[in-house]
């Protein structure tokens, strides 16, 4: 099955992690629907969200921060507002100071997936912005360890 497909029939139980947002007004564009922008804007907040919640993460104290480095989004179906959107967040890959983040899109009440989404992060030290060689915050690595999802892939 090719990784398109594979995204395409992601459930909600694929994810460990779940957030709500309420769509907005502003969030859609001229052709009635959430803006691509947006999808991104979400995706960093969810991701953010579960490392200050579940990482330890103080984005204005923490001595390191992650530094998205790759992303890219797969469009299945459209959002609009007045819609309640359902972040899912599951972690694919750690490594020493990096990660590699999923993120699906769902509609609350509607089971098929809208977008998946994949972030990277390099956790990098807030004084230099180079990755610490000796990789990021044990805290950190934690917590994500525990929405890491062991694929036989990475996609």
């Amino acid at each position: 099955m090719s990784d398109y497909k594979v995204l395409k029939s992601r459930t909600r139980s694929d994810y460990p992690y779940v957030l709500e947002y309420r769509t907005r007004w502003s969030d859609n564009d001229m052709y009635q629907h959430m803006n691509n922008s947006i999808y991104n804007f979400l995706y960093d907040s969810v991701i953010n969200t579960y490392l200050i919640e579940h990482c330890g993460l103080k984005p204005a104290a923490s001595a390191q921060y992650g530094m998205v480095v790759h992303s890219h989004n797969d469009y299945f179906d459209s959002v609009s507002f007045p819609a309640c959107a359902e972040l899912a967040l599951r972690v694919n890959h750690i490594g020493n100071s990096s990660v590699t983040y999923e993120i699906a899109l769902f509609e609350k009440g509607i089971e098929s997936v809208k977008s998946v989404g994949e972030f990277i992060q390099v956790f990098v030290d807030r004084e230099t912005g180079r990755p610490n060689i000796k990789g990021m915050d044990s805290v950190v690595r934690k917590g994500l360890e525990r929405i890491y999802i062991k694929t036989s892939s990475r996609l």
